[in-house]
């Protein structure tokens, strides 16, 4: 399968159709982005099943801002929404297919959960009425 381009106009439909996704942010001018494609490339045709994403960050500055994106290549995986991996750097083929294995092997349950508790305790730390218990 080949990577799919992200876009503003197409990003949310992406990330929420789809249960894994794996983001490369990039640049056409970076060398090491462009030593990474070949690795990402070969890691999104041994994992059909999920989908490879890639980010322009030239083109998408909006994207690679919101994403605080300050060093590229970057990679990020979303699972059911949720941003579960984010570093900076090209990853060799191992690395990568041990991320993706670390990032199936996630119990999204206990992800969530722990979302929704740190998202508690910022609310009762920043304001009292609203954080309920």
């Amino acid at each position: 399968m080949s990577t799919v381009e992200l876009t503003k106009e197409n990003f949310d439909q992406v990330v929420s159709d789809n249960d894994f996704v794996l983001i490369d942010f990039w640049a056409s001018w970076c060398g090491p982005c462009r030593q990474f494609a070949p690795v990402y490339e070969g890691a999104a045709e041994r994992h059909p099943d999920l989908v490879f994403a890639k980010v322009d960050t030239e083109a998408q500055q909006e994207l690679a801002a919101a994403f605080e994106i300050q060093s590229i290549p970057t990679l990020m995986i979303v699972r059911e929404n949720i941003a579960v991996f984010a570093q900076p750097g090209a990853l060799p083929e191992a690395a990568l297919e041990d991320v993706i294995g670390q990032a199936r092997g996630l119990d999204m349950d206990e992800v969530r959960k722990s979302v929704e508790d740190a998202q508690a305790k910022a609310a009762a730390a920043g304001e009292g009425p609203s954080a309920t218990a």
